[in-house]
């Protein structure tokens, strides 16, 4: 298991009010691991809308936990900084939108 296979696990997390996954409207900023068993998040929101960001952690806790045997802890940890704008998201996600 390493950071490429977090992050296309990552990419079945949809963002609630757009339909697109997190990974390419670029909210996941770093996925690092404290060791086998525990992964961390540094991750924000188009918005500070806290409900939101608890969709969103709760969904990708689900997603991880549920792909990754033996995982334990999902430590997801939402920044302000640096604050996210529509350069943040992937070509293919800007496609999406029509932007």
């Amino acid at each position: 298991m390493d950071k490429t296979d977090i992050y296309k696990m990552l990419e079945e997390v949809k963002e609630p009010l757009l339909g697109i996954d997190i990974v390419n409207l670029g909210l996941v900023y770093e996925v690092s691991f404290k060791d086998e068993y525990d992964v961390e998040i540094v991750m924000t929101t188009r918005n500070e809308d806290s409900m939101l960001a608890e969709y969103i952690a709760l969904s990708a806790r689900e997603q991880l936990t549920g792909k990754i045997k033996n995982l334990e802890h999902v430590d997801i940890k939402f920044v302000s900084a640096p604050k996210w704008n529509k350069d943040c998201m992937s070509r293919y996600a800007k496609y999406l939108l029509d932007l």
